[in-house]
């Protein structure tokens, strides 16, 4: 199965902000928008982001709601050669001061866009500056979150940390490129729930055939969320253990 991550949807009260936030601070640029009657999408990302890589989704809906951000989700992750630099960049340009990268080890540190979106900042010596390397969601059950995307997506590890109080596991389908971009699984062991709130919004895996992509999620017990039929054979979406939503989608 070709399941490579295609982009990370989130949902914005003012596009205009957001969208100069992302433009002016991470040089990101307009890939694709979608002009609907209720709603916007606009993708963003580098001008030289790696044809593997993954993309932004910033949606706008036109009736001014507000959103409850809730903790299932956790951040998205861009890469810089070096945090101090980058994160200095970022300080000098006018980015509000949320975790500087003494106060995260040195090895990394976070900023919050408009919409208060959490953006991690991580040297990589891959991707294009401010590509994204990961986006990181919180789940209750490590085993059966480990086993949701290596069986129903064929992803695995490329990364794991384990600390006192919680573990961090990266996965990727097999053989992606390093500038593909990586889901982040941090389970907490002290057994809490997470409330998903409504500002974040998905992941979407890109396949070259929808319907056969669908047949064989349904066939490995994934949930039947919006079949592509539902979505005018476009997309179609699953949901993980969780009910993180999980878009697939032909690029």
């Amino acid at each position: 199965m070709q399941a490579t991550l295609d982009h990370t949807m989130m949902r914005v009260h003012d596009l205009a902000e957001s969208m100069e936030w992302y433009t002016e601070y991470l040089d990101y640029e307009e890939k694709g928008r979608w002009e609907a009657d209720t709603f916007t999408n606009v993708f963003l990302g580098p001008e030289d982001v790696h044809e593997e890589g993954a993309l932004l989704e910033l949606t706008y809906n036109h009736d001014d709601r507000e959103y409850t951000m809730g903790d299932a989700w956790g951040h998205i992750a861009v890469r810089v050669e070096d945090v101090y630099d980058a994160y200095e960049e970022l300080m000098d340009a006018g980015v509000e001061d949320y975790r500087d990268p003494d106060s995260c080890g040195g090895s990394y540190a976070f900023v919050k866009d408009p919409d208060g979106h959490e953006v991690e900042i991580v040297e990589r010596d891959h991707g294009a500056k401010w590509s994204l390397d990961h986006t990181m969601i919180r789940v209750e059950d490590a085993d059966e979150a480990l086993g949701f995307w290596t069986r129903k997506f064929e992803y695995e590890h490329t990364g794991r940390w384990e600390s006192d109080s919680f573990a961090n596991y990266f996965m990727k389908p097999e053989g992606a490129a390093e500038e593909a971009m990586s889901m982040e699984l941090t389970y907490n062991y002290d057994g809490r729930t997470y409330e998903l709130g409504d500002a974040w919004g998905h992941v979407a895996v890109r396949c070259t055939d929808l319907q056969e992509t669908w047949e064989q999620l349904l066939e490995r017990g994934a949930e039947d969320y919006r079949d592509p039929e539902s979505c005018d054979n476009r997309y179609a979406f699953t949901k993980d253990q969780d009910s993180h939503e999980i878009e697939i989608v032909t690029r």
